[in-house]
C-alpha cells in the first residue's frame, strides 16, 4: 500500500491495484467511478476531463480490467490522478459479461466504503479471470465461479455460511437432507425432506457443482444466504440473468 500527500496537503494513494465496478457521466466532461481497490476497498473517484476528445484515460477506465490507479483527496469523492492498464485478462462477453456485472452489483451494494478487503479482492480477481476465459455462450460453466465468489463475499462481510456443519455443530452427512435458515445455517430436515442434500453442500464447499441437482441447490442456497445482506431491494443483474435463462 502506498500513501503519500497530494497537492495542498491532501491525502494521496499511488499505484493501487484496482478494478472499476461502475461509472457514469458527471458534469460535462467527467465521470464518477466506483472502484474496488486491494488496500482501500470501495472508493468513489471523480475522473475529471476523461470525456474530452483525446483523453488518454478514456480507453483505460474499463470494467473487468486490472488497473493501477492513483488518486488524492480527503472527502468521500476522491480525484483521479492516474490509471494504468495492467493487462492479463481478456474482456468477457455474452453470459460471462452479464455474470461479471452481477458480481459488480453485489460489491457496489454490499461493500462498505474505504475498508480494506484484500482477500475479497483476490477472490474477485480470480472470478473475473475465470469468467473471461469462458466463451460467450458459457452455459452452466459460470455457476461454480459465481457460487465460489458469493461464498467468499459472504464470509468476508461477516455473513459466512458453514457448509461443513449444521447449526448444532454436527458434521454435514452426505446422505442427509437439510434446510437452510438465513443468518443461522443448515438444519437437519424433518421427515418430509429438505431442499438441500448433504453431498451437494460438501461439494459446494469445495467449489464442485457437477450436475443439475447441485447447480440448482447451490443457486438456491446462495440466494437465500444473500437475502440477509441485501435486504428487500432486488438485484437488477439477477433479473437480467433470469430473463436470459427463460429466453
Amino acid at each position: 500500500m502506498s500513501r503519500t500527500r497530494g497537492g495542498k496537503g491532501q491525502p494521496r494513494v499511488d499505484t493501487q491495484p484496482a478494478f472499476i465496478l461502475h461509472q457514469y457521466a458527471w458534469r460535462e466532461t467527467s465521470r464518477l467511478i466506483e472502484v474496488f481497490s486491494r488496500d482501500h476497498g470501495r472508493v468513489s473517484i471523480a475522473a475529471r476531463g476523461v470525456q474530452r476528445p483525446g483523453s488518454q484515460l478514456r480507453g483505460t477506465l474499463l470494467a473487468f480490467q486490472p488497473l493501477l490507479m492513483s488518486w488524492f483527496g480527503g472527502t468521500d469523492v476522491k480525484t483521479l490522478h492516474a490509471a494504468e492498464w495492467q493487462g492479463g485478462i481478456a474482456q468477457p462477453s455474452g453470459l460471462p459479461l452479464l455474470c461479471g456485472f452481477y458480481l459488480n452489483e453485489l460489491l457496489v451494494r454490499l461493500l462498505p466504503r474505504e475498508e480494506p478487503q484484500p482477500r475479497l479482492f483476490t477472490a474477485y480477481y480470480e472470478a473475473v479471470r475465470d469468467l473471461s476465459a469462458l466463451p460467450a455462450a458459457a452455459g452452466n460453466a459460470v455457476e461454480p465461479i459465481l457460487r465460489g465468489f458469493e461464498l467468499a463475499l459472504l464470509s468476508e462481510l461477516g455473513y459466512g455460511v458453514d457448509l461443513a456443519h449444521d447449526v448444532t455443530g454436527a458434521a454435514v452427512v452426505p446422505d442427509q437432507q437439510y434446510d437452510f435458515v438465513a443468518g443461522q445455517g443448515l438444519i437437519v430436515a424433518d421427515s418430509r425432506g429438505g431442499r438441500f442434500d448433504g453431498d451437494v453442500m460438501q461439494a459446494l464447499a469445495k467449489g464442485l457443482l457437477a450436475d443439475e441437482r447441485a447447480l440448482a441447490q447451490g443457486k438456491l442456497l446462495m440466494r437465500q444466504a444473500l437475502t440477509v445482506a441485501l435486504g428487500d431491494a432486488p438485484l437488477h443483474t439477477r433479473q437480467l440473468l433470469l430473463d436470459l435463462q427463460r429466453i
